[in-house]
């Protein structure tokens, strides 16, 4: 099975731009204004920032003991609820043993962590709804093997902002060994004071919308939110073609400049997919509006893919949400290339005032669409550490 096709049968997602496909579809294609991403002082006392936090009401879980309880799973659930029926298919077809889950996150229940101890210093117990195990990174994938009823192969991946992409790697790899038949893949995370506080530390958060590309450029937007697949060998409406991984282990937080190891997971993953650069229609780029992240980007697409395939960063919707965010773009792409009978493109938003020390891309106008539908898109995701992970999509 080494060589199986794998695909992505069905989609879940939740984050700012909405609650289910359709909403984020819509949004996703607006060409009047971007949404998502929004003014927020709730996070941090006093401090005033863009941040792309899931409005949606999420479902209590109530049923679950509390060590699995929190925010991150309960956007997990709301993502797992959408692909529910698909996947209680593929356990009748194949055995709940016969299905594993794979999700990648960076916070899992640092948020519930932060509230409890902010109840422990005022009241000096701990709060009866909290136990430490919440915050664990095996939280998510427990949960979601719970809540699915499955008893395959679950686990966590942390690798900071490519946890989710990898996550997605490692489901194919588990399918084309034939240790599953299906894998429930992608991620979460959850707004925390923790994560916001950290980036604000490195000096790299802006409090308006994030600018990728600009030369006004000044920082991330910390977002939240979930997307899920169902991936299996059977056809279906996308194909994960290609992926690349590689770690340069460059510096704890600063990319590689040159783009050395972010050139070589697309190489990586255009020889997966046994494409050329020419045959990529669109590219999902990590576009965090960090000055040393933009401009390492700038020179790997421009070196492995050329200057004019069609690029935007849908950061400044969603906010970076870290390690959700491979497979919530992953989920953005899907939406590109399933129901979209007009062609549409993700837009990228920003200021239009490119930095002229860095290679010009091809940057997706508000409205503009492709020429026919997409048959190859590609997705990045680049984490601190140098841990880089790219994404090749086929359609149909």
């Amino acid at each position: 099975m080494n060589g199986a096709a794998i695909f992505l049968n069905d989609l879940g997602i939740v984050c700012a731009l909405g609650a289910d496909k359709v909403a984020v579809r819509d949004a996703l294609f607006r060409d009047d204004a971007p949404i998502g991403v929004t003014p927020d002082d709730a996070l941090i006392a006093g401090q005033r920032l863009a941040l792309g936090r899931v409005a949606a009401a999420l479902l209590p879980l109530d049923h679950h003991p509390v060590q699995l309880r929190g925010r991150n799973n309960a956007l997990l659930r709301a993502a797992y609820l959408q692909i529910h029926d698909r996947v209680q298919q593929a356990i009748e077809r194949y055995g709940p043993t016969r299905v594993a889950v794979v999700v990648g996150t960076s916070t899992s229940g640092i948020g519930e962590a932060e509230q409890a101890l902010a109840h422990f210093r005022a009241q000096g117990e701990w709060p009866t709804g909290f136990h430490y195990v919440q915050q664990e990174i095996g939280a998510p994938s427990r949960f979601l093997a719970a809540e699915a009823g499955v008893r395959g192969p679950a686990w966590t991946l942390s690798t900071a902002c490519s946890s989710s992409a990898k996550a997605m790697a490692s489901a194919a790899r588990l399918l084309r060994a034939g240790i599953v038949d299906a894998v429930i893949a992608g991620g979460a995370d959850s707004l925390c004071e923790f994560t916001v506080r950290g980036f604000m530390a490195l000096e790299s958060v802006s409090i308006e919308r994030c600018n990728p590309f600009s030369q006004h450029r000044h920082g991330i937007n910390i977002g939240e939110g979930a997307a899920l697949f169902l991936m299996t060998r059977e056809p279906g409406p996308v194909r994960l073609a290609g992926w690349g991984e590689t770690s340069d282990a460059h510096h704890i937080s600063a990319p590689e400049p040159t783009g050395a190891g972010a050139i070589d997971a697309i190489d990586q993953a255009l020889a997966r997919a046994q494409l050329s650069p020419s045959q990529i229609d669109y590219v999902n780029l990590h576009g965090t509006a960090t000055p040393q992240n933009d401009a390492m980007e700038s020179r790997a697409v421009a070196q492995a893919l050329g200057n004019d395939v069609p690029v935007s960063s849908t950061k400044p919707l969603t906010g970076h949400t870290l390690g959700a965010a491979g497979a919530i773009e992953a989920g953005l792409c899907w939406l590109t290339m399933v129901d979209n009978p007009g062609h549409r493109l993700p837009p990228h938003w920003w200021d239009g005032v490119a930095d002229a020390s860095l290679p010009p891309l091809a940057f997706v106008a508000p409205g503009e669409r492709a020429s026919g539908p997409m048959k190859h898109v590609l997705s990045q995701s680049f984490a601190f550490g140098g841990s880089n992970a790219v994404l090749v999509f086929g359609g149909e």
